[in-house]
């Protein structure tokens, strides 16, 4: 933010949704009837496998458009890699994975660019598009709402235990599958209720992007620490230490901001902190529609899991991590 705000403000009228907030993605309206969404995100492999890479890194970008309440119409590929390193093959699968998730989401590779550097890394440039009016946003919580999370915690330690060799092969395949799940069920579930209030959970955890929408809604959010769904073995991997380095990141960045009750033990906060890849949807919804928004989760398959509520902020807006 600090970068940012040396730039011309943005004050063009089509811009419904800017980088003011945080939020998932950019919204600039083209006509009365359509706006566009537009987002990019990509990243070093997080698992060893390079078709699971690529389906887990389209699926990580594309959630920002699920998030916003979009429907994706096109991505871009974005591709770091060096065929010195690696044969092209490689590649070939990554980009295999990633056409994988972007067919299953409708939505149609234009192209992309690549550079040839060291390492890899890969991702995508999206776009998505809905009604003006009708994006959801991170600064839509209420007062009152109660809070659900539409995937596992646990991606961050598990992928960082794997890479050294402590996580089970039955507990990394899960935690792939989760992360190369598109979140468009929980999306649809969220219209369908016409929630207002959402965010994907991805590098900055759970508290961290919990605290983006705190911050632009104007609400704490009380977060309840025996709620919180884990994947297997990620509170064993924890436990060892098997943090990513997002979870230490995210506490200092967040400082006096984040506050985790006496009785809350330190792997939780951990993992309420830790960065995951490809996370769940964090949804808002007002208490009255709390009921349908569960029927219509579980009618797609989608996690049921409520784990906290919006409050009224005494001051600077707070995650409260409570037993």
């Amino acid at each position: 933010m600090k970068v940012l705000s040396s730039l011309p403000p943005q004050d063009d009228p089509r811009l419904l949704v800017g980088s003011s907030h945080f939020d998932d993605a950019g919204v600039l309206a083209v006509n009365d009837d359509l706006a566009i969404v537009q987002s990019t995100d990509f990243f070093p492999p997080v698992v060893d496998d390079p078709w699971w890479f690529g389906r887990i890194a389209a699926a990580n970008a594309l959630s920002d458009l699920y998030a916003m309440g979009a429907t994706p119409l096109s991505v871009l590929n974005l591709v770091v890699f060096n065929n010195e390193d690696l044969p092209m093959s490689v590649l070939g699968e990554i980009l295999a994975g990633a056409e994988d998730a972007v067919r299953e989401a409708g939505a149609v590779t234009l192209g992309g660019h690549s550079v040839s550097d060291e390492g890899v890394k890969f991702g995508l440039a999206v776009t998505g598009t809905l009604r003006p009016g009708e994006q959801v946003t991170n600064g839509g919580a209420r007062v009152g709402d109660r809070l659900y999370l539409t995937k596992a915690l646990g991606t961050g330690c598990l992928t960082t235990a794997a890479r050294k060799g402590k996580a089970s092969e039955s507990e990394l395949e899960a935690a792939q599958r989760q992360m190369g799940a598109l979140n468009a069920a929980a999306a649809d579930a969220m219209k369908a209720v016409s929630v207002r209030g959402a965010t994907d959970v991805t590098g900055f955890g759970l508290a961290g992007h919990g605290h983006e929408m705190a911050m632009a809604s104007g609400v704490d959010l009380v977060l309840s620490a025996a709620a919180l769904p884990l994947l297997d073995g990620a509170r064993r991997l924890m436990d060892k230490g098997f943090a990513s380095g997002g979870a230490a990141r995210t506490q200092a960045h967040l400082g006096e901001a984040l506050v985790v009750s006496d009785q809350v033990d330190k792997v939780t906060m951990n993992l309420a902190t830790d960065s995951e890849t490809s996370g769940g949807l964090l949804l808002a919804v007002p208490s009255g529609s709390a009921r349908r928004l569960e029927e219509e989760l579980a009618a797609r398959d989608v996690l049921v899991c409520e784990i906290g509520c919006a409050e009224e902020s005494s001051g600077a807006p707070q995650v409260r991590i409570e037993p």
